[in-house]
């Protein structure tokens, strides 16, 4: 399954960064960005060109697959582990959680 959303794209780079012990400001000056550009990437916050990503993801030492895709399997128990622990909420903390939910997917529009 491809990542189309910014903000999980950048939180991928967040964690191969942090794997690979480097600060945000030794990964952009490795990519040849600035370290603002490159923190508003990690936030998801702006889009990049492909050769931005490309160098990003060289500097990193990973590949694009590892960032742009991920395993349907692993998401559909995700969903399903947390459509259990709501199923096992009492129905206020339900409500909660739905309208918290909700909130998240207006912002993304």
């Amino acid at each position: 399954m491809l990542v189309f959303d910014f903000r999980v794209v950048g939180n991928k780079l967040h964690v191969f960064r942090k794997r690979m012990g480097m600060t945000q400001a030794e990964v952009a000056e490795a990519a040849g960005l600035s370290d603002r550009t490159y923190a508003d990437i990690e936030r998801g916050s702006v889009n990049m060109r492909t050769d931005t990503f490309l160098r990003i993801c060289d500097v990193l030492h990973i590949t694009p697959d590892e960032v742009l895709t991920e395993e349907a399997s692993s998401l559909d128990l995700r969903a399903e582990e947390l459509w259990a622990r709501l199923k096992a909420c009492f129905p206020k903390e339900k409500e909660t959680a739905l309208r918290l939910l909700d909130i998240y997917f207006q912002s993304l529009n």
